[in-house]
């Protein structure tokens, strides 16, 4: 196994020398995602350095509050958690509820819920591609492309801040 990695490493190194290695991209020190937009901007040092297009619950507007409600949350959070073996192509988890979050819930006599990720597409897709790629369809959640997944994971280290705007 070791030597398939190996040799699949040295191919795409003579096959594509242009492409970099993982430890060759540039690192985020912060994720803002803006739900208007539907982006999710990589930045470092204040600046914008990549931009995905994204997917969000599929009840968009407002800031989510209570477990079940669709809404994918606004707020100051950080990137707390990775999972290569999500029920979606990688998964990082954003640290919602905080504090604020569980007090509002609370208020509500409702749980906040708490499994908001950033992910890419279901590993067993029920919608067509095109489905995943054109509708806000998760259930809270920020979802991107699997290659644009990818390249989340690798630029993002964890306990990078995240915001996310209205």
């Amino acid at each position: 196994m070791l030597c398939r990695i190996l040799t699949s490493i040295i191919l795409l190194a003579i096959l594509a020398p242009g492409v970099p290695f993982a430890d060759e991209f540039p690192t985020a020190d912060e994720v803002l995602i803006v739900k208007s937009d539907r982006e999710l901007h990589l930045l470092n040092n204040g600046k914008i350095f990549r931009t995905f297009k994204i997917a969000l619950g599929i009840s968009p507007e407002g800031d989510k509050s209570v477990e079940g409600d669709f809404k994918t949350p606004e707020g100051r959070y950080l990137l707390d958690m990775r999972n290569p073996n999500s029920d979606f192509f990688l998964s990082i988890h954003i640290s919602y509820p905080d504090a604020d979050d569980r007090r509002e819930a609370r208020l509500k006599g409702a749980d906040p819920g708490g499994a908001i990720m950033i992910h890419g597409q279901p590993n067993a897709p029920t919608y067509t591609e095109t489905y995943y790629r054109t509708q806000d369809w998760t259930n809270g959640c920020i979802a991107v492309s699997n290659s644009d997944m990818i390249d989340i994971w690798l630029m993002t280290p964890d306990n990078t801040p995240v915001e996310i705007l209205p």
